[in-house]
């Protein structure tokens, strides 16, 4: 029998059709807003989509993801060349709410936290139900004494159940927090304190990472002998040891311990202040960069949902401290938001033996695995036996955060601990981003990922890179380098500098009008991918070569350093003062592997009163070294 014509296209277009049905339909599995959106059938037209029509895609996601106590009237209210940036204005929410509560509700017994205390296999789980009833003790108390919505609370922990519970029961209150680093020394922790204008802080009696003590109640009550504007000091008890308190001081546990585990959680205005945190001060004085409520929330909870491929149930391992901008987004709020478990790594990757991370991926069957590229430059030195003594089977993701992996830590990385069935994830983004900006995730399935590059942009960013020697144009070409800017705001960026925004503007607005500014360099690839070559600051003028501070020269295409003694001799060069190259084994760098440019410019200028607060390095002894061979170099300078 002839059908008729029509039937007979519909015959021809069926697998067209049901090809075209099924990319609408996994789009729509991978974002159920996608739905609603129009003209999309692929993740590609979902990123095209997410930066041509920005309001709309972020009003949708916004509406899906958050919990709204009164809904916004206006999506984005943005001019970047005045570094206004106002998002889902109207709006009011509580983060602690949209973190805990509505899991509760659901999921009460749900494993919320692994702490993975310093000592190996004892680590400690705490539900969504505990969390929650820690966090509105910790609120009640905070009210109790004093502590009103809109001020700032400065918390000084390791990364700890109870550290969690006290950022959470800021943003219950309405108060910001400020956590520092707990490396950091007693001149930093008072700076910031006093920059935040703090009267509150919270801090334990000891802290324990790598089987040693560290006096962090001591290193508090030196701060704050600088500080008259604190009243009140709670100390929670990490160890069984006792430390001397004062008047001042507060027993934590034991004054929660009379408080009622229901706290009313305050409305929060979409742009209210959520936290502080200040930079490591790597290129001078620290900023207090300011992140607010819903923006901030969204944007951490949608990277970390998208560039690691998280699902319901599974166990999400970053071990960034929650001191950094790493562990407030993926150890605390994009985790949380999203109801995921989180772990908490209080230790060190090579204590007690340099197969911690990978005793850890076992017992706690992580998922996702999310790490510094220091670390796993440490831990390849070690050899293989200490990753495959391990069963790492339950590991679907890997990710590098912190600095470019080099191309050897990331193969390495791949195929030894992720048993080359795992993606990397080099991600790239920054205090001042909120969240992941630039990864190889999310892609379509089977899409490239390139060793050493962070790749594609993430929903709603549109990078571009400017032309940092001649016209300060836009760069359209690939296979070209420039100035990393991003051309339009998202949810997750900061919004000032504390107390300073004319700071703000002039190093982010305004070196590119109209554009935000990251300070980094970038390469796009002939393909149209990212990759970042270093922060701009880094390079410096020489009789008119633009040289720069350079490690694992041998991952920027130029000829790799020689090799002394059997470690990897890293190169800077310096400026003004000597014209000869200055050999190092090793750059001073932060425990997230910035390089301290401030400190190395300090000791070319001689300037070595100057060097500032070194406490946030990785090993300050990097430092003597570099003084060291500095004077051997100028001493050989011909006058």
């Amino acid at each position: 029998m002839r059908l008729p014509s029509g039937c007979r296209r519909l015959l021809l277009l069926a697998p067209r059709l049901r090809a075209a049905g099924r990319r609408r339909c996994n789009t729509a599995a991978f974002m159920p807003e996608a739905a609603g959106f129009p003209g999309v059938s692929g993740r590609a037209d979902l990123q095209e989509f997410s930066v041509s029509n920005s309001e709309s895609f972020w009003a949708a996601v916004a509406r899906g993801r958050l919990s709204w106590i009164s809904p916004f009237h206006t999506v984005r209210d943005c001019d970047l060349s005045r570094g206004k940036i106002h998002w889902f204005e109207g709006g009011k929410l509580n983060v602690s709410v949209n973190c805990l509560d509505r899991h509760v509700h659901t999921c009460p017994e749900r494993v919320a936290l692994i702490w993975e205390r310093d000592e190996p296999g004892s680590e400690v789980k705490y539900t969504y139900r505990e969390l929650l009833e820690m966090t509105c003790r910790v609120g009640n108390l905070l009210r109790r004494r004093g502590v009103k919505r809109g001020d700032c609370v400065t918390i000084y922990m390791p990364p700890c159940p109870l550290a969690v519970a006290s950022m959470l029961a800021c943003t219950r209150i309405g108060a910001a927090h400020n956590v520092v680093f707990a490396g950091f020394s007693a001149e930093a922790l008072s700076e910031r304190i006093r920059d935040a204008q703090s009267t509150t802080v919270i801090t334990v009696n000891q802290g324990v990472r790598g089987g040693r003590l560290i006096e962090l109640k001591k290193t508090v009550d030196e701060a704050v002998q600088s500080c008259p504007n604190v009243q009140q000091v709670l100390v929670a008890m990490r160890t069984d040891n006792p430390v001397p308190m004062t008047a001042r001081d507060v027993a934590m546990e034991e004054e929660m311990s009379k408080e009622d585990v229901v706290c009313e959680p305050a409305a929060m205005n979409s742009e209210d202040v959520l936290f502080l945190l200040y930079t490591s001060g790597s290129t001078g004085k620290p900023k207090g960069l300011v992140h607010t409520q819903a923006g901030y929330l969204l944007y951490a909870a949608l990277t970390h949902r998208y560039v690691f491929d998280y699902h319901d149930g599974d166990v999400f391992g970053c071990v960034a401290d929650i001191g950094w901008i790493t562990g407030h987004s993926y150890c605390v709020y994009g985790p949380l938001a999203n109801g995921a478990t989180t772990v908490l790594f209080e230790s060190t990757p090579i204590y007690p033996d340099p197969g911690r991370y990978w005793d850890m991926v076992q017992r706690l069957k992580i998922n996702q695995f999310y790490g510094a590229p220091t670390a796993i430059r440490l831990l390849l030195k070690y050899g293989d036996d200490w990753v495959k003594k391990y069963d790492r089977s339950s590991l679907k993701t890997l990710g590098s955060v912190g600095e470019p992996i080099n191309t050897e830590a990331w193969e390495w990385y791949h195929r030894v601990v992720g048993d080359g069935r795992c993606p990397v994830v080099d991600t790239w983004w920054q205090t001042e981003t909120g969240g992941v900006c630039i990864a190889p995730k999310p892609s379509p399935p089977g899409a490239d990922i390139v060793p050493g590059m962070a790749m594609r942009p993430f929903f709603g960013i549109k990078p571009v890179l400017m032309d940092t020697e001649v016209s300060g144009d836009v760069l359209t070409d690939n296979n070209t380098s420039g100035a990393l800017c991003i051309a339009q705001p998202w949810p997750g960026m900061a919004r000032t500098i504390h107390n300073d925004h004319q700071r703000f503007i002039e190093t982010y607005c305004q070196p590119y009008p109209g554009y935000f500014f990251t300070g980094d360099g970038a390469h796009r690839s002939p393909e149209g991918y990212y990759q970042i070559t270093g922060r701009l600051d880094d390079v410096i003028n020489v009789s008119g070569h633009r040289i720069a501070a350079r490690s694992q020269l041998g991952d920027r295409g130029m000829p790799p350093p020689p090799q002394r003694e059997g470690s990897t001799t890293r190169r800077f060069d310096v400026k003004r003062l000597c014209s000869a190259p200055q050999f190092a084994k090793r750059l001073p760098k932060t425990r997230s592997g910035k390089i301290m440019r401030r400190v190395l410019r300090k000791v070319v200028e001689r300037d070595l009163d100057g060097l500032g607060d070194l406490s946030t390095l990785d090993d300050p002894a990097a430092v003597q070294e570099i003084i060291e061979g500095h004077r051997k170099v100028v001493g050989k300078k011909p006058q």
